[in-house]
């Protein structure tokens, strides 16, 4: 516009003093910039853009592919359009990388009259994640640069790379406790492939409970005792502070967590237990955009494809200050939940590992195993967990522990609240993780 006013300036002062050849070269130039703003506009609006993808969740290290087809609704051919599908610029350019490209996400065509082009690119998926890919952006604008228009083609969609599920060959599936001995509170249910004594006979007792031996041998009839199977299961609490994570070990380290916490879930279900997970990380699903809200972000005025990219991105700010929480159940779907849950979760600057014990101890059923994973132990979240299993709970700690100095400054905080703790320093380690011995507390 304060070109236009410039232009038009110029022209009335030309006039004025009757200088020919400037009103001629004026109206020239407002004429090649009424054709420029008609065809930047008629291309743009002439466009269509989709998108198609094989799959949205993927494991690690599978591959994605997806198709771009452009379509030019407009019998005037389009001169250029630049088309950049959106991804997301952090998990490219991490070292490494979380998410690889393959082929062209950003491409330049010409389309004639009526004329489809289609691009083509895979992601290689290196990371467990959830990851934004999209919108897709076109630009377009006359040959001389005098006017560009941008346009917001497709909605984005949401890629969930689900973390691996390393197997604990060492339980013992035929366990009622997968880590860790507590005094059953509930005897709901009786397990009659475990005899754990006799009593006299009472009215009532069916005769497939009467214990034969003991009858003969006392003369009186006796009914068999069997031990309760109470299931009790795990919760799982896992510190996903960012503060318990320092940088110079990550991604490495809250991988590792991710994956060891997968790892537990998946060994407690297939022992038929229920599980449940409590995190103090934040759900990336949370920062999600919608598309209204991508759409009102992006149709501001003097929109560019940087702007467009900081608007129709995930939101960075998340605000969360409650824990995570995945209920108890036990069963195949139960360990789909947590998985998904921590394919998603991210590292947050909100609950500390003491205040999400106090938000999530309601939450917690007693029979159950509490199983902390912790990055970082202080001295509050050790006086933390003391406190959970003076109140009766069965606590152990896992702790990622990446030196040995920090390994021995961490287990000695637990180890004063009478906690056993596994140290583990790499994913390798978890494939042996029920041969390794508790450091026993004192």
């Amino acid at each position: 516009m304060r070109a236009l006013f410039v232009i038009v300036l110029v022209l009335v002062v030309a006039a004025v003093l009757d200088l020919g050849l400037l009103v001629g070269g004026m109206l020239a130039l407002l004429g090649l910039m009424g054709i420029s703003r008609f065809l930047a506009r008629t291309w743009i609006g002439n466009l269509d853009a989709t998108r198609e993808c094989n799959r949205t969740e993927v494991e690690i290290g599978e591959t994605i592919a997806f198709v771009l087809t452009l379509r030019n609704r407009g019998a005037l051919p389009i001169a250029w359009v630049l088309v950049e599908e959106m991804l997301p610029r952090a998990a490219i350019t991490a070292r490494p990388p979380r998410l690889e490209v393959k082929g062209r996400r950003l491409a330049i065509a010409m389309l004639g009259g009526g004329a489809t082009r289609t691009i083509t690119y895979q992601l290689r998926c290196a990371m467990r994640g959830y990851y934004q890919v999209g919108p897709l952006i076109l630009e377009t604008g006359d040959l001389f640069g005098l006017h560009r228009r941008y346009r917001v083609a497709t909605e984005p969609l949401y890629i969930t790379v689900y973390p691996r599920v390393v197997p604990l060959p060492g339980y013992d599936l035929a366990s009622r406790r997968p880590i860790g001995e507590i005094k059953l509170t509930h005897r709901l249910f009786e397990d009659p492939t475990r005899i754990a004594g006799v009593r006299a006979y009472q009215p009532g007792d069916p005769f497939n409970r009467i214990h034969w031996a003991a009858t003969a041998r006392t003369g009186t009839l006796q009914s068999k005792i069997y031990d309760a199977s109470t299931v009790a299961g795990a919760t799982i609490l896992l510190d996903f502070h960012r503060d318990s994570y320092p940088a110079r070990n990550e991604p490495g380290r809250s991988e590792l967590a991710v994956t060891a916490a997968v790892a537990l879930a998946n060994a407690v279900c297939l022992m038929g237990q229920p599980v449940g997970l409590i995190t103090s990380g934040r759900d990336a699903a949370e920062r999600a955009r919608h598309r209204d809200e991508i759409a009102r972000r992006t149709a501001r005025p003097g929109a560019n494809r940087e702007a467009i990219h900081r608007e129709a991105a995930m939101r960075d700010e998340d605000h969360r200050l409650r824990p995570q929480v995945v209920p108890h159940a036990r069963g195949p779907e139960a360990f789909a939940r947590i998985r998904e849950a921590m394919a998603r979760v991210e590292l947050s600057d909100g609950l500390t590992f003491d205040r999400l014990v106090i938000e999530a101890e309601h939450r917690m059923p007693r029979d159950a195993t509490v199983v902390a994973i912790l990055a970082l132990v202080t001295p509050e979240s050790a006086l933390t967990l003391g406190r959970l299993r003076r109140q009766g709970y069965a606590v152990t700690v896992v702790l990622l522990a990446f030196d040995e100095v920090e390994r021995i400054d961490s287990a000695s905080y637990l180890i004063a609240q009478n906690i056993p703790v596994r140290a583990i320093s790499d994913e390798n380690e978890l494939h042996g993780f029920c041969e390794l011995q508790f450091v026993a507390p004192l």
